[in-house]
This record gives structure tokens, C-alpha cells and sequence, in this order.
């Protein structure tokens, strides 16, 4: 899907969020409506009730790099094997198999030998390699991504982006919040293109048409329910 984020003096370029739509319940089409609004907690118990079979256990959720604070004493292995609380419970012992998943994961992204060095000594790019080897190990059907690739290298990129893949042909639905439309044409099939309400909803290359942007990109003043469109000249 594609979200054009609007705050008061600024304007920001389209923002996109592309899941597998097709694949997506009701119940996970509710989550990503209420993800792109920023609750997408309150969406997990709204899910609880509507859809019995989609559990909490069933939602892994990647915040913004920014969000975290790299100053936490704690490495790499101990953050991705947070992604095993779900098993293993708060308190619970890793046992042999869950460490077999934790190196896993941590394989998987390119990080072996890293695993006890602290994550305030990672470049931007290994942190995002850390955050999505503890996606690997929650094991989730529904994963949304909150910037994932932002203003890491692009070899990170690459990588990451083949983890997506590899999971949209696992089945599993990834709701992506992304700024770059080169990257959404490339490697998501469906788009919902937003600015302030919804523009356009379906095929990539349908919805991130040069019309659809354009009127996109006008919404560019503050966020106010009652704003009037602006005049912004097209690229």
C-alpha cells in the first residue's frame, strides 16, 4: 500500500505499503488498515475477536530503527532470540532447539560472529539485519514493516529485500511502510496509495500511476481534516 505522510510544515514524498493483499483474510485486512493509522496493537485484539485463528503469536511487527534505543545493553543474540518469547515465555530456559533457531536466524542474514556484540557497536545496516533475524524467529503470518529499508546500504537492501520474497512465497502476508516507489514497483504486487485518504488500491503498476502521484504529492499541507488541496508542480 502506499501512504502519503503529511506533518504540519513539511512534505513528505509517497509512502508505500505493499502486502500480499490477495492473500490477506478480512481479519488481516483490518490490521492493516488500523497498522497505517499507527495502532496496530489495538488492531491485534480487534483480530482476537474477529478472526479466531489469527493470534497475537500470528503478528510480528518491525518499528522504525529509529525507534530504538541503541544505547540498551544488550547484543545480537539476545535481541533476535527475543523473538522467541512467544515459545518460550518470559521467563522460559532456551533450550538446544531454540538456540539452533536463534544461530539460524542470525545465519540467514549474514551476521554469524556477531552474536555477542552489542547492538550500540552495529552499523544501520546490521541493526536492520538484527531486526529481521528476530522476525525470522517470531515465525509470524502477518508481518508489517515500518521503513525497513531506510538509509541503510544497499547491499542490506538487497538482502532484506530477498528475505520479503521469500516469505510472500511462504505464504505470509508483509505490509511494508516504504518512501522509495522504484523499490515498491519492483518487489510488491499491490499498492494502496494514500494521502489523507485512500487514492488508489490494487496492482502496483496500476495504482503508482504518474495521475495517482501527482494527487498524492498536492495533499501536502497540514494534516487537518478539513485542509484543502495545494498546487504542487509534478516531477
Amino acid at each position: 500500500m502506499t501512504h502519503h505522510h503529511h506533518e504540519t510544515g513539511r512534505d513528505h514524498p509517497a509512502r508505500a505499503m505493499s502486502p500480499s493483499l490477495l492473500r490477506m483474510s478480512a481479519a488481516e485486512r483490518f490490521v492493516a488498515a488500523l497498522a497505517i493509522a499507527g495502532v496496530l496493537w489495538v488492531a491485534v485484539w480487534w483480530v482476537m475477536a474477529i478472526d479466531r485463528g489469527l493470534g497475537v503469536r500470528d503478528i510480528a511487527y518491525l518499528p522504525q530503527v529509529a525507534e530504538i534505543d541503541r544505547s540498551f545493553p544488550i547484543n545480537v543474540y539476545d535481541l533476535v532470540a527475543m523473538g522467541a518469547w512467544q515459545r518460550i515465555g518470559a521467563f522460559g530456559a532456551i533450550r538446544n532447539t531454540e538456540r539452533d533457531r536463534i544461530h539460524g536466524a542470525i545465519a540467514t542474514v549474514g551476521l554469524t560472529g556477531f552474536e555477542r556484540r552489542p547492538i550500540a557497536g552495529l552499523s544501520g545496516g546490521q541493526m536492520q539485519r538484527v531486526l529481521f533475524a528476530r522476525l525470522l524467529l517470531q515465525d509470524s503470518r502477518l508481518i508489517v514493516l515500518d521503513e525497513p529499508f531506510n538509509a541503510i546500504d544497499e547491499r542490506t537492501v538487497a538482502d532484506l529485500v530477498a528475505l520479503v520474497h521469500r516469505w510472500h512465497g511462504e505464504h505470509r502476508t508483509v505490509l511494508a511502510a516504504l518512501h522509495d516507489m522504484n523499490l515498491v514497483r519492483r518487489h510488491f504486487p499491490q499498492t494502496l496509495l494514500m494521502a489523507r485518504e485512500p487514492i488508489a488500491w490494487g496492482e502496483t503498476g496500476l495504482v503508482l500511476t504518474p495521475e495517482n502521484l501527482i494527487k498524492a504529492r498536492r495533499m501536502c499541507e497540514a494534516f487537518e481534516e478539513a485542509a484543502a488541496e495545494c498546487a504542487v508542480a509534478a516531477e
